[in-house]
């Protein structure tokens, strides 16, 4: 076996860029036991990247390695030692990034952010074209919510529908709401896990100034990625605004008598706990309580659920890159949903319902299963 030598000052360099708890790990494998990659058997072992770390030795670059990780949290919330694994895996991307050496993929996508601001190489002036032909508020003074509509929801045509759906449903609730439209940026989320922190800080600051110029005080996130970021990451740069996923503010007027359904959809439903919102922000109740209101009482459950649900695959920068079909965990969440028997496997975050579309047709389950976000279901059961 070669001999590594270790390099202490990639370490040290390594808590000055975030990864203030590396050196707490002792290696017991419990993050790469709860890890999803273990289940595909891919090339992805968190256990040993966190060790590279460690030593400061090289290798740890390439597509599938450093940059495997979907940051889903799940081996954060089991590590005995309270280590903070995401920080440690957004330290190294953000040291090779210094360099120029992420996969060009996601340098394609953040070079958006900073030309367009939107990771979808799309121009600014597309980001209201969900819209189109709808009457979509703008955020003036008195509006009580900003609707800030993730770039997926805004640019990527499945993810319109699901931006739609949400005006529809915020309407007939007669919550005050508005947009900002073509002068919003990328909330970052995925920049920062990428590794580009340069850029996460200026696109947040640009936002933060945009909102505050506005009057925003309230915000509703369609996109669990902004709500994390938005409610997380924000408030170190300044950025105190009060928001809430649409989950959360739907399930309010649920409990309030506010949000009623005049014809509740007969079918069964499942429900996929996108990270983002679970794990990282542990909403589990609300989706389950507007699912279980919007079917009437019809929803059923697979076997991994809450903390225990099966990523996507999409976090971290995933959503943009190339997966091999033997490694998609939305393939294998597919085939969980169809063994409720339920024909809708609903979910509430843009990324996930583009990676279940996805496994959904190359699992040949198109005409078994469709893929829903929480809110179009509640626009079908007004």
């Amino acid at each position: 076996m070669e001999a590594l030598t270790p390099f202490y000052e990639v370490n040290e360099a390594l808590v000055a860029m975030g990864a203030e708890k590396l050196n707490l790990c002792m290696q017991c494998g419990m993050c790469a036991g709860s890890c999803p990659w273990r289940i595909v058997d891919g090339p992805f072992n968190i256990r040993r990247l966190i060790r590279m770390a460690q030593l400061g030795v090289e290798g740890y670059e390439s597509d599938d390695i450093l940059y495997g990780c979907t940051t889903c949290n799940k081996c954060v919330l089991k590590c005995p030692r309270g280590v903070t694994i995401i920080d440690i895996v957004r330290a190294m991307r953000a040291m090779i990034a210094e360099t120029g050496a992420i996969p060009g993929v996601l340098r394609t996508a953040t070079g958006s952010v900073h030309s367009n601001g939107n990771p979808w190489s799309e121009p600014r002036d597309k980001r209201t074209a969900w819209m189109k032909e709808m009457d979509v508020p703008f955020f003036e003074e008195g509006t009580e919510y900003l609707l800030y509509v993730c770039c997926t929801s805004a640019y990527d045509a499945r993810g319109q529908q699901i931006a739609r759906a949400m005006v529809k449903v915020l309407t007939a609730a007669g919550i005050s709401f508005g947009i900002i439209g073509e002068e919003e940026n990328c909330c970052g989320e995925s920049v920062r896990k990428i590794g580009d922190e340069e850029l996460f800080m200026t696109t947040a600051e640009k936002n933060i100034k945009l909102f505050s110029g506005k009057g925003v005080k309230k915000i509703i996130a369609t996109s669990p990625h902004c709500y994390y970021t938005l409610t997380k990451e924000y408030p170190e740069l300044g950025g105190e605004f009060e928001v809430v996923h649409y989950t959360q503010l739907l399930a309010g007027l649920l409990e309030d008598g506010k949000l009623t359904f005049s014809k509740p959809l007969d079918k069964k439903v499942t429900y996929h706990d996108p990270c983002y919102l679970g794990r990282h922000n542990e909403i589990y109740d609300e989706p389950r309580a507007l699912i279980t209101a919007a079917t009437g009482g019809n929803l059923v459950e697979m076997d991994r659920i809450r903390h225990e649900s099966l990523c996507c695959g999409a976090g971290g920068g995933r959503l943009w890159m190339e997966t091999k079909p033997e490694w998609r965990f939305s393939d294998l969440r597919i085939e969980e949903a169809c063994k409720t028997g339920a024909p809708i496997l609903a979910t509430a975050c843009p990324y996930c319902i583009s990676m279940l579309e996805d496994s959904r047709k190359t699992v040949n389950k198109e005409d078994a299963i469709e893929i829903k976000d929480i809110v179009e279901l509640i626009a079908e059961a007004l």
